[in-house]
């Protein structure tokens, strides 16, 4: 069976591709409550909150995933990235993100990041580099609850999209408030940034 989570991003990737979207009564509604559903919101959790992302230098590892591996994947992506963090003794400056460069219905390309203070002097080899995270303006959504449950966040984020008539970027950003690799799986909280311009 397909993993859930599967369809997020192509939902994200759609609306960012047809910004007026369907007419309401086409919509999918959100699943209904269970375990495939977030979390509710916290008070003051953000859902659509208008934003400015700042500059930052980040080391990322560049991947590529099926829908179906998609949370093992990114997992192992951060074991790699902290694994070179500590043998360079760089400290994070921020939580850990996952920057979705391109989807289609088989998969996706990512950077799994994290931001450093500065660039090391011996930048890394291999899959790892430095670079820039995207900054500018951005709206905030916040996620509770699993990683296979995000997809009916998404589905209101593309709903909030379609609702405000918004444009947004090419791309998007998950930013793991909890720790991707140590949190279980069923209780995380993740804040998805969407670029707009």
């Amino acid at each position: 069976m397909p993993c859930l989570r599967l369809a997020a991003p192509i939902l994200l990737a759609l609306a960012i591709a047809f910004a007026a979207g369907p007419a309401p009564a086409q919509r999918a509604a959100p699943p209904p409550g269970g375990q495939d559903s977030p979390a509710p919101l916290h008070p003051g959790d953000a859902f659509g909150e208008e934003v400015v992302l700042p500059e930052r230098t980040i080391v990322y590892l560049k991947g590529h995933s099926t829908w179906d591996a998609a949370f093992d994947t990114l997992v192992d992506a951060f074991k790699s990235l902290n694994e070179y963090l500590d043998k360079q003794g760089i400290k994070p400056t921020g939580a850990a993100m996952t920057i979705y460069t391109e989807t289609d219905d088989t998969g996706f390309s990512f950077e799994a990041a994290v931001p450093i203070a500065v660039a090391p002097d011996n930048p890394p080899k291999g899959d790892i580099a430095i670079g820039q995270a995207p900054s500018g303006k951005a709206l905030k959504f916040v996620h509770r609850g699993s990683y296979d449950a995000m997809d009916s966040t998404y589905e209101a984020i593309t709903n909030y999209l379609d609702d405000k008539h918004l444009e947004s970027k090419d791309l998007f950003i998950e930013e793991y408030a909890t720790d991707l690799i140590k949190t279980d799986a069923d209780n995380l909280v993740v804040i998805v940034f969407v670029p707009i311009k």
